[in-house]
């Protein structure tokens, strides 16, 4: 058999922004993972990494987010093609930026393109969760939904699994800061409280539907008001140096609402312009500076394309 292979880019994104812990994210357009995958003529998925903090990722494919994904694919077809996987890590681990579900992503997509397409996009999403689980521990869909669907995504449902695509303002702009730390996926959820009060839970469902409407009516001031995190941000901002310093720097800078994109420590933030965006990331990265941290700023529209094959 002829070897076949390709080249798939699959973009990092921000998970719960703010009010919708997990059960919102959107995709952004950098950074991004690219995987390099062909076919063999052996069973098995054979992974090898380069690229951001590739060291620290384990190669055993029951153990990596790409290869579960595939393994996961490859089961529910009955199928025993071998593959030869390699990973570009553009989304470093433990950012909070979707580094597993990016290459997650990149896996399911480029493994059914070489396949011939058995399944539709939406039927990759669960396989791509399985990936997920790896890295968190549970079943999560708010990095790998935006990473495989783009735009912004509302999980309504895990049981059953209800994805629902949000609308995009035009003007809508990203802004995430990466400062140069890590926090881990499964540690971050550890101190999450198990109970909230019901005061907060309300106010957090306010919150979420203010934000669901201020997108589908371009309503900016709405969306701002709605991004307050009455869940995680409380415990998960004690981990990141200078967090309310920085935050407030984005909102002096111009930002609609500034927040924790998923497990941190990046921080994201939402423009009403990309010149805004550019500005308020400038001011976030001179923040974390002062507080002794080196970070990287990357603003852009919110992405909302699925992961590319390259050839």
């Amino acid at each position: 058999m002829a070897v076949k292979s390709l080249k798939v880019c699959a973009t990092g994104s921000v998970a719960n922004v703010s009010c919708g812990f997990d059960c919102i994210g959107y995709a952004i357009a950098k950074p991004a993972d690219t995987l390099t995958i062909k076919t063999k003529d052996s069973p098995g998925v054979d992974i090898t990494l380069s690229g951001s903090k590739a060291d620290t990722i384990p190669a055993a494919a029951k153990y990596n987010t790409a290869g579960k994904a595939i393994l996961s694919l490859l089961n529910s077809l009955g199928i025993d093609q071998g593959f030869n996987v390699h990973i570009e890590k553009g989304v470093p681990p433990s950012s909070g930026l979707g580094s597993s579900a990016a290459s997650a992503a990149a896996a399911v997509v480029g493994v059914n393109e070489l396949l011939g397409n058995p399944l539709k996009l939406e039927e990759l999403l669960v396989h791509g969760m399985a990936g997920e689980a790896v890295a968190s521990g549970e079943f999560h869909a708010d990095n790998i939904a935006p990473a495989l669907f783009g735009g912004i995504i509302l999980i309504r449902s895990y049981d059953p699994l209800d994805i629902l695509q949000l609308p995009v303002p035009e003007n809508l702009f990203s802004t995430v800061v990466l400062p140069d730390f890590v926090i881990n996926t499964r540690d971050a959820r550890k101190i999450m409280p198990n109970r909230v009060p019901l005061k907060s839970a309300v106010e957090q469902a306010g919150n979420l539907a203010g934000f669901t409407h201020g997108l589908h009516n371009a309503d900016f001031n709405l969306l701002g008001r709605s991004m307050v995190d009455l869940f995680a941000e409380p415990v998960r901002a004690e981990l990141i140096p200078g967090y309310h310093l920085v935050q407030k720097a984005s909102m002096d800078a111009g930002a609609i609402g500034c927040g924790i994109s998923g497990s941190g420590p990046a921080l994201f933030a939402l423009s009403d312009s990309e010149e805004k965006a550019k500005k308020v990331g400038i001011a976030m990265v001179g923040a974390f500076k002062k507080n002794e941290l080196n970070s990287t700023a990357y603003s852009s529209s919110i992405h909302k394309k699925s992961p590319e094959i390259m050839d």
